[in-house]
């Protein structure tokens, strides 16, 4: 058993296996911030909250400034529904690297899902003004504000979106197509750059075909899928 092994598991999603490798490798050495992370994170999806918060308690006293331990352990703290504390992390991390576009984005994420949908708005604003590039939050700015009442709004960041990834609709598409900014369209969960495995081509194909398939935003989510569930 090793980190590779261990890695491979997680990354199909058999956690509990995962999750025996790590508790392994952990037995030898328990003061390794990589290892409590992946356990932590693989505590997470299985369920075991409390026992993921102790991991990442565990983490962030080794390495306090770490913004990535940091937003982990907000994630965690959100699940465990401690949204008080949960948002002090999220503002710690953008605090500690604020020139980061996903602390704003992960931040916002955070904040639609407690309802505060104005706070989330100026995150995400924030988040494309450092990254004016960013599909994925301006698909999120547009659901918050379609949920706000703010339908020019939402139009226009839906059109963004669709313009970062290249969905130009024909009129014959237009009625097969699930369309922008109606009920089918879903939030996606920002990713931090560093955890990004695909190439930013690969990456922004898949975005188009979120957007306009609903069957791969589907699949898509599902992927993405971290903690926030």
């Amino acid at each position: 058993m090793n980190f590779e092994t261990g890695i491979s598991l997680y990354k199909e999603g058999k956690f509990q296996e995962a999750l025996e490798v790590f508790n392994l490798l952990i037995e030898k050495d328990n003061s390794s911030t990589e290892l409590l992370l992946y356990r932590g994170r693989i505590l997470s999806r299985l369920g075991q909250t409390e026992n993921a918060l102790a991991d990442f308690d565990k983490i962030v006293a080794l390495e306090p400034y770490n913004t990535n331990f940091i937003s982990d352990r907000a994630v965690v703290l959100h699940l465990l529904k401690r949204n008080e504390e949960a948002l002090t992390e999220f503002d710690k991390a953008a605090n500690l690297d604020p020139s980061n576009p996903y602390r704003y984005s992960s931040r916002a994420f955070f904040k639609d899902r407690i309802g505060d949908l104005k706070g989330a708005i100026q995150d995400y604003e924030k988040a494309i003004e450092l990254d004016p590039e960013d599909a994925v939050a301006y698909n999120n700015k547009g659901l918050v504000e379609e949920k706000l009442g703010y339908q020019s709004h939402s139009k226009k960041s839906f059109e963004k979106a669709d313009e970062l990834v290249g969905y130009k609709p024909n009129q014959d598409q237009e009625d097969a197509l699930p369309k922008i900014g109606t009920e089918e369209k879903k939030p996606i969960q920002p990713i931090a750059k560093e955890e990004e495995k695909l190439t930013l081509s690969y990456f922004f194909k898949t975005l188009k075909s979120v957007i306009v398939d609903e069957k791969a935003r589907k699949e898509f989510i599902t992927f993405l899928k971290k903690p926030f569930q």
